[in-house]
């Protein structure tokens, strides 16, 4: 889900789309440039408008398919917010051709694995299996985008199935709350400060009819994008997805609303104070351009101050306020780019006990302060970009990760080249760069800043000290 970029959310995205792992890297002399390695791509599409990439990988015997939809919680009607995540959930429901739970257990059963996320911009779905049973699983996403079961029994059963989600994930989670409360005062009238698995009233306001609407005008082969990764060839994959996906008609779609971002005149602070919280935390949330808004170099600036500000244990934030000040137990940045409309930059710090969040927030705005001053000395400007590129090229070690990372970029109106161009792009970041996106995007008044804090009188967890970076 795309809520509160620090904590759960963003390490999932790192993980899984991007596999960018924290590096405790040495300081080197410069950052090198980085290698050609970029994956062949092939990109086509079927007569019914469904577009297809595929990134060959013959070191083993297996393939990932992905299939990316352009429709995210930005598309829930009005009212009805969660409908794009419930409907992730109603994909596994089941059709006439595997009923029930059929989908994934015969995904097993043929020795893969399945999975699927939803986003405010994109829903995802994909599986992992063996090279010869690729026809296989492309027939089974075919018949669910089809003919998916939308009975009133299997709408109310997988409602209630989210409504109990998000009182686990959210409702009693106090950090998720704040995350939430923090979105909506960022983003204002924009559907991005909605919670991709919707509110708990409008919830309750998905059924038969408003799922069947959803389905028929957004599940189509015309609005989706096939990613396949893996031991395969283009005509292999061309074959097959012609003999499954390629059955299906084109359909009329619901046009995308494009949405303004309403203009922010001044921060805004949010203070909760919760009986159940067990560690107290400051955080703050800044909107910020994404790559598809960004001038050349601007999002890649804002990434590698990220890394350089608290992207691990090495970064500033981290030195400063666990390692030097010992004010606390972690300390962290991170920006998110890859969006439709704006991005996020957001830090976020947990205090040792006895320290105040006032504190917390004072030493914090020192770094920032600091970066929008003084430009990164060289090593440690080569340091972040080292970690960032390293990253990338790693990333192409996991099918998944590397078929994330296309489809990402393309269902947001990326290109195959801004994939492969980037580590490139990052490498020509200069301290100049980075000092520009500390002052221009780190701006007051498009901040959120949250304090999650116990209420008076209730008990604190005891902290111990931290042992690395990243929450």
């Amino acid at each position: 889900m795309r809520q509160s970029l620090r904590l759960a959310a963003l390490a999932w995205a790192a993980a899984v789309f991007l596999a960018f792992p924290a590096f405790a890297a040495g300081t080197p002399a410069a950052a090198p440039a980085a290698p050609d390695q970029s994956p062949v791509t092939f990109q086509f599409a079927l007569q019914n408008g469904l577009q297809v990439l595929v990134l060959p990988d013959h070191r083993a015997p297996v393939v990932t398919q992905m299939l990316w939809y352009r429709v995210g919680a930005v598309d829930d009607p009005p009212g009805v917010s969660g409908l794009a995540h419930f409907f992730e959930h109603m994909m596994f429901r089941g059709t006439q051709a595997a009923p029930g739970d059929q989908f994934s257990q015969t995904v097993a059963r043929n020795g893969g694995v399945d999975n699927a996320f939803t986003t405010h911009d994109y829903t995802a779905f994909y599986e992992q299996i063996a090279k010869g049973r690729l026809k296989l699983v492309m027939g089974l996403e075919a018949d669910r985008m089809a003919n998916l079961d939308l009975s009133d029994k299997s709408v109310r059963t997988e409602r209630q199935v989210v409504q109990e989600e998000r009182r686990l994930r959210t409702d009693n989670n106090p950090d998720s709350l704040l995350g939430e409360q923090m979105e909506a005062a960022l983003h204002l009238s924009h559907p991005y400060g909605r919670p991709v698995i919707g509110w708990p009233g409008e919830i309750a306001h998905i059924g038969r009819v408003e799922a069947q609407g959803f389905y028929t005008h957004h599940y189509a082969p015309n609005n989706a994008i096939l990613v396949v990764a893996g031991d395969v060839t283009p005509a292999e994959v061309r074959d097959d997805a012609e003999a499954t996906y390629g059955k299906l008609p084109a359909r009329e779609l619901v046009p995308r609303a494009d949405y303004t971002q309403p203009p922010r005149l001044g921060p805004t602070r949010l203070s909760i104070r919760r009986s159940d919280v067990k560690l107290p935390v400051f955080e703050r949330i800044y909107r910020v351009v994404s790559y598809t808004e960004a001038r050349p170099g601007q999002a890649e600036a804002l990434d590698v101050l990220a890394q350089a500000m608290g992207g691990d244990a090495s970064a500033a934030l981290y030195r400063r306020l666990v390692v030097d000040e010992k004010l606390a137990v972690d300390a962290g940045a991170a920006y998110d780019g890859y969006a439709r409309d704006s991005g996020e930059f957001a830090v976020y710090a947990t205090p040792r006990p006895g320290v105040s969040l006032e504190r917390l927030e004072k030493a914090t705005d020192a770094v920032i302060a600091r970066f929008q001053k003084i430009s990164l000395k060289p090593a440690d400007l080569a340091r972040a970009k080292t970690q960032l590129v390293a990253a990338a090229i790693y990333r192409r070690d996991s099918q998944l990760a590397e078929a994330s990372a296309y489809g990402q970029a393309l269902v947001i109106g990326l290109t195959v080249d801004d994939v492969g161009e980037w580590p490139d792009r990052i490498a020509a970041v200069t301290a100049a760069d980075v000092k520009t996106a500390a002052v221009t995007g780190l701006l007051p008044k498009e901040s959120v800043t949250g304090y999650l804090e116990p209420a008076p009188g209730a008990e604190t967890a005891r902290q111990a000290p931290s042992t690395g970076a990243g929450k």
